[in-house]
């Protein structure tokens, strides 16, 4: 049987809401990240105010939200967290993912897709999900990239939704159904 939560770069971790309130306090000066993550004007947030805010994210978190960690196999840093949440009710069998990997000089090496593999299949196989959904910035081509290569497809876009640096830009939507996130896997497997 396949490790669930664990690939060859990446592993998906419980949340230790101080560790990442420190790091998030850190990760949040770097201002390219925060307009890669977010969508509103950048604030800045100490490690105290940080801690307090995924402690008390994840005490009123549901049974419909996942929160992981994600951690290098190499050396068990962190590298960014990765949330699932189930949308409208349990019988749609719908989720939003968001992800992110904050350490700059950590982009562009893989950890992302396989970590974006790892939660699909957990949501699919685990979480019995239908559907999974995400939201990106169309200036953003590295994680278009990634979501592409994990198996997402395009669906839609929200034309000059987003307002950066005097510019309006499209917010996109892509998603991976089930059956899509099997035949992928089905032929890796008999490609193998």
């Amino acid at each position: 049987m396949k490790a669930l939560l664990k690939g060859n770069l990446v592993r998906l971790s419980a949340v230790d809401h101080e560790e990442l309130g420190k790091a998030y306090a850190k990760w949040n000066r770097d201002s390219e990240l925060k307009r890669l993550l977010d969508s509103g004007a950048s604030r800045l947030h100490s490690s105290k105010a940080g801690i307090a805010f995924f402690e008390k994210d994840l005490e009123k978190a549901s049974d419909a939200q996942y929160y992981f960690c994600i951690r290098a196999i190499e050396d068990d840093r962190l590298l960014g967290d990765i949330n699932l949440d189930v949308v409208n009710n349990w019988a749609s069998r719908n989720a939003f993912v968001g992800i992110g990997i904050n350490n700059r000089e950590d982009w562009g090496k893989g950890y992302g897709t396989e970590a974006m593999k790892l939660m699909l299949q957990f949501a699919f196989t685990e979480v019995n999900l239908y559907r999974v959904t995400l939201t990106v910035f169309e200036y953003n081509p590295r994680a278009i990239r990634s979501y592409e290569k994990a198996g997402f497809r395009h669906e839609g876009r929200l034309r000059g939704a987003l307002l950066k640096d005097g510019k309006r830009w499209d917010v996109l939507y892509m998603g991976i159904l089930h059956e899509d996130w099997k035949e992928l896997n089905d032929d890796k497997r008999t490609a193998s």
